[in-house]
């Protein structure tokens, strides 16, 4: 069974990590899936795998931060498979880990050039054609510093809590054309980032040091828990699910056959009382 047989589907961050492990899954279910990243060597890789496999990928060498970059990515995507139906943003960057009061300012103004200003070039490229075919899907990939804080990683919690607002005010926008937009927290997993919060040592604090060593033992969520959640957002099943933060961890199966409250898997307010 190929679910997503034909589907022509975006995947950033596809050269490494969560990103690379969903367009491999997505590839094997049938889609035809772009693979956008900065490191050619690294989508080179990814779509020998997915080839030697039997699927269909296409390399498309972008820097997010960059719309031009972006938006002849997608026109390359569309010339070789047709309208973006999907998109899957999970590309991210740490910035600088450390307190704030020392925290580099370019690397701070990077993060949010990549983690927020990326996904925006991303969404701004591929809207207008799912508008116009109406029907579109869209999953932004947000890590912990969304749902709570997490001191040390001023610059990452900021732009992935103002990713889960981004997203449920474009939910709202796109709700008539048929297009849904959700992120999902892919749980903790063994990536590049894993590491990154092992050479920070001390500047990341020992929570994250501990969960951090942890995670590169034992590998972290299994790719097919991430997999199995990422292509339920992208399908049929969900299409009345948007402008949610759902998790691995979350009993997400559920929501197939339930309307979810609006308050559900949102950014909560505090209420007067």
């Amino acid at each position: 069974m190929r679910p997503f047989k034909g589907k022509s589907i975006v995947i950033t961050g596809a050269g490494r990590g969560i990103g690379k492990r969903l367009a491999i899954g997505f590839a094997s279910a049938g889609a035809h899936v772009g693979l956008l990243a900065r490191s050619k060597a690294e989508l080179d890789l990814a779509h020998l795998e997915i080839e030697h496999a039997g699927g269909s990928s296409l390399r498309l060498k972008c820097d997010v931060r960059d719309s031009a970059h972006v938006r002849a990515a997608v026109e390359r995507m569309v010339h070789h498979f047709g309208p973006v139906q999907i998109l899957i943003c999970a590309h991210a960057s740490f910035g600088p880990i450390g307190p704030l009061a020392s925290a580099d300012h370019s690397k701070w103004a990077d993060a949010i050039d990549t983690n927020l200003t990326g996904v925006f070039n991303l969404c701004r490229a591929v809207l207008p054609a799912m508008i116009e075919n109406r029907w579109g899907k869209i999953v932004v990939l947000t890590g912990p510093g969304a749902d709570g804080p997490r001191p040390n990683f001023t610059a990452y919690s900021a732009t992935q809590t103002a990713l889960v607002r981004f997203v449920e005010s474009t939910a709202e926008e796109v709700l008539d054309a048929n297009i849904q937009i959700n992120c999902m927290n892919p749980g903790l997993t063994y990536t590049s980032l894993t590491d990154e919060i092992l050479a920070a040592g001390d500047l990341a604090g020992a929570r994250e040091l501990d969960e951090a060593a942890y995670i590169r033992t034992n590998g972290g969520t299994p790719p097919d828990k991430q997999i199995q959640l990422a292509q339920f957002l992208c399908s049929e099943r969900s299409n009345h699910i948007s402008g949610k933060l759902i998790s691995v961890a979350d009993d997400w199966k559920r929501l197939e056959h339930l309307n979810s409250h609006s308050a559900i898997y949102t950014l909560r307010r505090l209420q007067k009382v």
